[in-house]
C-alpha cells in the first residue's frame, strides 16, 4: 500500500526541467495471462542528472532499488521498464527494472552483443495489496509448487515463457514442481519407512497369486497364536478361534469396564506362551499411564512373565521404532486417541490423526505380520470415539460391557473378518483380573425354593446369544385391585401386553382386575419369542400361587391362538439345560417328535399344543 500511495505522490511532481515523453510504466502481471497486466500505472519518465537537488532525492525515495544508482543519460535516450511479477518459488514479488539504449534506424544496423542492463528489486507480498489474480497464485502451506526453469542458463519463472528472458532462448522453460519443506505426512509413509528399513528389500515387487496356493501356505492348526486357559478360550472365542497374525483388533467399552485388563492379559498370555507353543515378546505401549503405573497393575493381576515389555510413549513413529527393536509378536497400544502422528493436521484424538495413526499401525501389521490389538475410547452415546472409518479400517472390532454394580463382563464382536460375530465372551472381575466363566447361565440365575409359597410367578428360559445357551429367569406378580395395571423391566411392552391378553383370551384366566409386573433378572432384556412360554407360565404361576416345580424350563413361542409356536436352535437349547442338571423342558408338541431318537440324557422332553396343556402340566399336584 505504501508503494502505490508513492506512485501516487510521484504522479504529482511537477519539478522536472524539461518533460519526457517516454513514460516508466509499473505493472501487476496475472499468472494465468501473462499478456494482460492486471494493474497498470504510468508517470512521468524522471530524469537523473549528475547532480540531484534534495528534492528530486527525496522524491525518488520510492524506489524499489534503494542501493542502485541512478543511470546516466547517454547521448542517445534510454527507455526504462519498470516491471513487477510475483515469484510463487520464493513467495515474493519480484521488480525489474530494463534500461535499454534507443535504436538507430536504417538497414544493416546489428543488434547489440551486450544485453540490455537489468537491475532486480524484491519486496515481501504482504507489504502491498496485490490483485485477486496474484493473491490466487499463493500456494496454501505445505502444498507443491511449479517452477519453470530454463535448460539452457538454468533462469527459474513462476510462469511459463516461450522465450527465455534470460538468455532469449526459445522453448527451453521447462516446468519443476518442488516440495515444501513443512510437508504434511500420513500413515502410510511413516509405516512404510519404518518398515522398509526394517524388512530387507524383495527382488521385483509384489505379484498375484493363486488361491489354491495361498491354501497350500496356511496351516489351520498352527497359523493362529493360541491363548490358553480358560480366560483365553473365552477370548478365543469371539475371535474366532484365536489371534491372527497381522491383524489389527480395536476393544472399545465404557470407562472402568476393564479394556486395559483385558488386553494387559492378552498380552501376558501371548508372552508366556503354552506348552506347544514357545515365549515370545509382546509390548504393551500406554499413552495414559506411565511404566510404573502399568508395572502395579500388572503385579496385582500376578503377572509374572520376563517377556512382556511396558512402553510409554504417545508418538506413533517412535512406538514403531521399537517395535522395529524388539520384533515381539504382539503389540498393544492403549488408546489409539492419545497416540499421534507428526505431520499430520490436528491434535491427538481428532479425526485426521485417529485415522492416519491407525492407517500407519494397519500397513506395519500388514507388512510385519504382527498383530495390533487397539484400545478405544466411546462417546456418551455408545460409539467408538473418532470417524466412523476407524471401524472400517480394522480388521476385529470388539465391544466389551457390564453392568455398573455387577462383576460380570461380556465381551461381544461387532466386525470379524477371521471369524463369526455371533460369539460371545462371558468374564468375571476379581482382584486378580478378568477370568472366564465356564457356566455363564450362573449370572443369571438364583436359588430357587420350590416349597416356598412367595416365590411363585419364577420360571426359566432359554435365549441364544450367538452360538451360545443363556438361562434367564422371568418373574411376575399378579396383585388384585392395583392401582398400577401394568408396569414391565426387560420385555418389550407390547410383547407383555400381547401375552396377557392371549391368557386372558384362550387360557380363560381372569387377569382383568390385577395389576401384573414383570421382570427379568440382572437387568436382561429379553427380545427373543422364545421367551413367550415362560414369560406366560411365570404370569400364571402368580395367578395361580402355584410355584413352578424346580428343574423345569420354558422353551416355545405363543401365538394369539394360544398354540406354541417353534424356535430356532431348539436341540442346543435343550442340550444346555441337560448340561445344568434339568429335568423337564416344555416345547411345542410339534419339536417333540425331533428328540425321540435323540433324548437328551436324564431329560425329559414335555410336548404341549397350546397354553391350556402347559398349565394342565404344569400346575396340576401330583
Amino acid at each position: 500500500m505504501r508503494a502505490f500511495r508513492s506512485l501516487h505522490l510521484c504522479k504529482n511532481l511537477r519539478t522536472l526541467s524539461s518533460p519526457n515523453p517516454n513514460p516508466i510504466i509499473t505493472c501487476c502481471k496475472s499468472r494465468n495471462y501473462p499478456q494482460f497486466p492486471k494493474k497498470f500505472h504510468s508517470t512521468r519518465h524522471r530524469r537523473f542528472p549528475s547532480s540531484t537537488t534534495a528534492d528530486e532525492s527525496a522524491a525518488s525515495s520510492w524506489s524499489v532499488f534503494p542501493h542502485s544508482p541512478p543511470p546516466v543519460d547517454s547521448p542517445s535516450r534510454q527507455n526504462t521498464t519498470v516491471q513487477t511479477v510475483y515469484d510463487p518459488s520464493t513467495g515474493r514479488l519480484v521488480t525489474k527494472r530494463e534500461y535499454n539504449g534507443g535504436e538507430e534506424s536504417g538497414a544493416g544496423v546489428e543488434k547489440a552483443e551486450n544485453p540490455p542492463n537489468v537491475d532486480v528489486g524484491t519486496r515481501v507480498y504482504g507489504d502491498i495489496i496485490g490483485s485477486s489474480s496474484v493473491r490466487s497464485s499463493i500456494r496454501k502451506k505445505g502444498k507443491s509448487r511449479s517452477v519453470h526453469v530454463c535448460e539452457s542458463c538454468g533462469y527459474s519463472d513462476g510462469q511459463w515463457w516461450g522465450t527465455c528472458k534470460q538468455c532469449g532462448e526459445i522453448g527451453t522453460m521447462k516446468r519443476f514442481t518442488t516440495e515444501s519443506a513443512d510437508r504434511k505426512v500420513n500413515g502410510i509413509q511413516v509405516s512404510e519407512n519404518v518398515v522398509r528399513s526394517w524388512l530387507p528389500k524383495e527382488q521385483g515387487g509384489p505379484t498375484p497369486i493363486k488361491l489354491t496356493d495361498v491354501y497350500g501356505q496356511i496351516d489351520e492348526s498352527s497359523w493362529r497364536i493360541p491363548l490358553p486357559g480358560l480366560f483365553g478360550a473365552e477370548v478365543e472365542r469371539v475371535l474366532g478361534g484365536g489371534l491372527v497374525p497381522g491383524s489389527l483388533v480395536l476393544v472399545g467399552g465404557d470407562p472402568g469396564v476393564g479394556k486395559s485388563t483385558l488386553l494387559l492379559q492378552i498380552a501376558a498370555l501371548i508372552a508366556e506362551g503354552n506348552a506347544a507353543d514357545v515365549p515370545a515378546r509382546a509390548i504393551y505401549v500406554s499413552g495414559e499411564e506411565s511404566v510404573e503405573q502399568i508395572g502395579n497393575r500388572a503385579d496385582r493381576l500376578c503377572i509374572k512373565t520376563e517377556e512382556l515389555f511396558l512402553y510409554s510413549s504417545t508418538d506413533i513413529e517412535d512406538i514403531l521404532e521399537q517395535a522395529k527393536r524388539l520384533s515381539p509378536r504382539a503389540v498393544v497400544i492403549d488408546s489409539i486417541q492419545t497416540v499421534y502422528l507428526e505431520g499430520a493436521t490436528g491434535s491427538a484424538g481428532g479425526d485426521m490423526q485417529v485415522k492416519e495413526c491407525t492407517s500407519a499401525l494397519l500397513r506395519f501389521a500388514k507388512k510385519t505380520n504382527i498383530p495390533v490389538l487397539l484400545i478405544g475410547h466411546v462417546t456418551k452415546t455408545g460409539d467408538i470415539a473418532g470417524p466412523r472409518v476407524l471401524e472400517h479400517i480394522v480388521d476385529v472390532v470388539l465391544y466389551m460391557e457390564g453392568e455398573k454394580y455387577s462383576s460380570h463382563r461380556l465381551l461381544r464382536s461387532v466386525k470379524n473378518r477371521f471369524g463369526s460375530t455371533d460369539e460371545l465372551g462371558v468374564f468375571k472381575m476379581s482382584q486378580s483380573g478378568l477370568q472366564g466363566v465356564p457356566n455363564p447361565s450362573e449370572m443369571f440365575l438364583g436359588e430357587q425354593h420350590s416349597d416356598s409359597d412367595y416365590l411363585a410367578g419364577l420360571a426359566v428360559a432359554v435365549i441364544m446369544d450367538g452360538s451360545r445357551a443363556f438361562l434367564i429367569e422371568v418373574q411376575a406378580l399378579c396383585v388384585a385391585g392395583s392401582s398400577v395395571l401394568r408396569h414391565v423391566n426387560g420385555v418389550q411392552g407390547s410383547r407383555a401386553a400381547m401375552i396377557i391378553s392371549v391368557i386372558i383370551k384362550q387360557a380363560g384366566l381372569k387377569l382383568q382386575e390385577n395389576g401384573i409386573f414383570l421382570n427379568v433378572v440382572s437387568g436382561v432384556t429379553l427380545t427373543e419369542t422364545a421367551g413367550d412360554l415362560a414369560i406366560a407360565a411365570a404370569i400364571c404361576s402368580s395367578f395361580l400361587e402355584f410355584p413352578i416345580p424346580n428343574g423345569i424350563a420354558f422353551v416355545a413361542e405363543v401365538g394369539l391362538g394360544g398354540e406354541l409356536r417353534q424356535v430356532p436352535q431348539l436341540e442346543k437349547r435343550v442340550n444346555t439345560l441337560a448340561k445344568l442338571g434339568y429335568k423337564k423342558c416344555i416345547v411345542p408338541k410339534s419339536a417333540e417328535k425331533s428328540f425321540t431318537d435323540l433324548q437328551p440324557q436324564g431329560m425329559e422332553i414335555l410336548g404341549c399344543k397350546n397354553l391350556k396343556e402347559m398349565i394342565h402340566i404344569v400346575f396340576t399336584r401330583s
